[in-house]
């Protein structure tokens, strides 16, 4: 183990990654405390899912480390990869496969012992809400059953770092929250967590701190609440000019006083962390 500080679960000393002339991370550094729940964001050739392909040893970085717990990605990838899951955007279970024979195969990749693998499906089954699916073969499932099963093959060998790589994309709301629920779950039991995501709300919701990423460049670190009230609680949009403008004020009051002097159309809400990234880039987090 020779990371700089082991109890940061994941940390990024000056990572960049280059594809023939395209620069995708420029020298980012970053860490993620023991436990913590991190959302990484940014719109669509940010760098966010070539930062996870790093961590999880799906390519190498151009120049710069990675650590796991302490452990190198690049000088030391088996017990690098021991450390974490990965739950991709694409599902990419067996559908033709059951459930138990999708987390069966990962477990032997993992070389679990077969009654070790067993048992450590039907808890996970269970935990997941899911045991009575468990012969099912997985094209039955429905869109979040298939999510939630990818997230319990990710935590077979009990790693204790989580990557989901955007887990809620294309799925409605409701089944949406009942994944949230699932994920505050996963982290409350101990698993550290990296997300990607481009629901805003979802990271205000779930992440403990959260870092937005920009043309492969770090932007900003912080608390979502903090971020938040460093700008202005409550947002006043309007229309100027065929153009949207919008300003921001610490109390509804103080944005309702000003709405009265605009004669366009307008609107009052709560600010929020896309309002962060559009102040600081001029780009809004989704696609």
């Amino acid at each position: 183990m020779n990371g700089t500080n082991h109890k940061h679960a994941i940390e990024l000393v000056n990572l960049t990654k280059r594809y023939k002339k395209v620069e995708a991370l420029k020298g980012i550094n970053l860490h993620v405390k023991e436990g913590e729940l991190f959302a990484y964001l940014g719109p669509n050739g940010s760098g966010k899912t070539t930062t996870i392909k790093i961590l999880v040893g799906l390519t190498k970085a151009t120049s710069g480390r990675a650590f796991l717990n302490g452990y190198d990605v690049d000088a030391d990838p088996i017990h690098a990869k021991r450390q974490c899951g990965y739950v991709p955007q694409t599902i990419n279970l067996d559908h033709e496969l059951t459930v138990f024979h999708n987390l069966d195969i990962h477990g032997r990749l993992f070389h679990m012992e077969r009654g070790k693998r067993r048992d450590r499906i039907i808890f996970l089954l269970n935990y997941i809400g899911l045991l009575d699916r468990i012969k099912s073969p997985v094209k039955e499932l429905s869109g979040g059953m298939k999510r939630r099963v990818m997230i319990a093959r990710a935590l077979l060998h009990e790693p204790k770092i989580l990557f989901l790589d955007e887990p809620t994309v294309g799925l409605d709301p409701a089944i949406r929250r009942k994944i949230w629920a699932l994920i505050k779950k996963i982290q409350m039991d101990g698993t550290t967590i990296f997300l990607t995501t481009h629901y805003i709300e979802e990271a205000e919701f779930l992440a403990d701190r959260v870092a937005f990423l920009s043309e492969g460049t770090l932007i900003t670190v912080g608390k979502p609440k903090e971020l938040i009230n460093s700008l202005g609680q409550w947002a006043l949009d309007t229309v100027e000019n065929e153009q949207m403008k919008t300003l921001y004020f610490r109390t509804q009051e103080e944005a309702k006083k000003h709405a009265v002097l605009h004669p366009g159309p307008f609107s009052i809400r709560r600010a929020n962390l896309e309002d962060i990234f559009i102040s600081l880039t001029g780009r809004k987090v989704a696609p």
